[in-house]
């Protein structure tokens, strides 16, 4: 069985910082592309950020300049550094990874989701 898992997420004032972290784990041979997406109120999910494994990476228009992606790929661990947090990034986010198992299949993942609120 391969799996995500999150941590990080949590309540941070206006201005502040939050660092989330998704873990892939399980029969895994190579993890490609890993990504956060999130989900707010209302909204459609929407691409927060994502990196595949030469290190590339793509940012939403709404979060550039303000967080930052990076993995450890010995870790098999992505992490996403948010920084000047606004009360419009309140949402669910959602880790995303595609994997090729150990039996050379690949797969579509989903973390069960952490919850950000950006609040005074």
């Amino acid at each position: 069985q391969v799996q995500l898992v999150e941590s990080g997420g949590g309540l941070v004032q206006p201005g502040g910082s939050l660092r989330l972290s998704c873990a892939a784990s399980g029969s895994i041979f190579r993890v490609r592309t890993m990504g956060w997406y999130r989900e707010a109120a209302g909204k459609e999910r929407e691409l927060v950020a994502s990196t595949d494994s030469t290190g590339a990476t793509k940012f939403g228009s709404s979060v550039k300049g303000r967080f930052t992606i990076s993995r450890d790929n010995a870790k098999n661990t992505l992490y996403l550094q948010m920084n000047s947090l606004k009360p419009e990034d309140t949402a669910v986010y959602v880790c995303n990874a595609d994997v090729i198992s150990t039996s050379n299949r690949l797969l579509e993942l989903w973390g069960q989701g952490t919850l950000v609120t950006v609040s005074s």
